[in-house]
């Protein structure tokens, strides 16, 4: 007689948890996107952003600088990405809190899915806006007059590395965004954030031209290595010490914001 092994419930779907979690985040992410769709001035700050921002500096700064806006702008592009890519990761950041605000999270508890999907959902649905804000950049900036002195494919790992850096940067907008009290407050502290990364660094002009207490933050700030990476890549030049950088800072902000999120999600549904 043959005794019958009984297999506890849940232990034959262990194995396949993680595809569930993936498929949960790809459906939560389709979700995100249809509502970015439905709500079309949520684009705003990657669409418009970029274009406001080129213009001005260019033609404004452009020859007080330079001497002359279409030098200026060879320089400023890459610095211009840099900058609107990070400052694009406070809206995941603001949207997060609206919707545990507002009650959705609560409802995403109620169904069989990762707890996690929610957050990774979303943050996978950023990578559109953050594909969006560098063509965007990048196809205006040609319009107005800059050329890539490389070729497509160092083009294109540009681009590749400033959406990495921006999905690293969301999960510090997501971590915020749990904590903070209201959408307002997320959006104030993501400012205060990435305000004086952006102007603390090479964006606008060189390291060298800038007092010397200030050059020692411009040289470990990720948006000075992150616009050092798109130049060398979109004009020629050395690439590796930047690119180490900015690896550095992907996998750290990954690493250290990306458990806290999850963990403070965890707090608040």
């Amino acid at each position: 007689m043959t005794t019958a092994t009984v297999v506890p419930v849940g232990a034959a779907t262990a194995s396949t948890k993680p595809f569930k979690t993936i498929r949960h985040s790809a459906a939560l992410a389709k979700r995100s996107l249809i509502k970015t769709l439905r709500t079309p001035e949520a684009l705003l700050d990657v669409t418009l952003q970029p274009v406001i921002f080129l213009l001005l500096f260019t033609y404004v700064f452009g020859g007080a600088i330079a001497g002359s806006q279409k030098i200026y702008l060879q320089y400023l592009l890459p610095g211009i990405l840099a900058q609107t890519i990070a400052m694009s990761a406070t809206a995941i950041g603001v949207n997060m809190n609206t919707d545990i605000s507002k009650g959705v999270f609560d409802r995403f508890r109620s169904l069989p899915i990762a707890r996690s999907a929610p957050l990774v959902g979303a943050v996978l649905a950023d990578f559109v806006r953050y594909a969006l804000v560098a063509v965007i950049t990048l196809t205006v900036g040609y319009a107005m007059g800059f050329r890539i002195q490389t070729n497509p494919l160092e083009a294109g790992a540009a681009l590749l590395v400033a959406v990495a850096f921006a999905l690293a940067m969301s999960w510090v907008s997501v971590f915020i965004g749990m904590v903070a009290r209201t959408p307002g407050a997320v959006q104030g502290i993501m400012i205060l954030v990435v305000l004086p990364l952006s102007f603390g660094s090479n964006t606008f002009v060189k390291t060298n031209t800038l007092p010397g207490w200030m050059q020692g933050f411009v040289n470990v700030n990720p948006i000075t290595h992150l616009a050092g990476v798109s130049r060398s890549l979109f004009l020629g030049g050395p690439v590796a010490n930047h690119m180490l950088w900015t690896f550095g800072w992907i996998v750290g902000l990954t690493a250290v914001f990306m458990p806290l999120a999850l963990r403070a999600y965890g707090r608040k549904v």
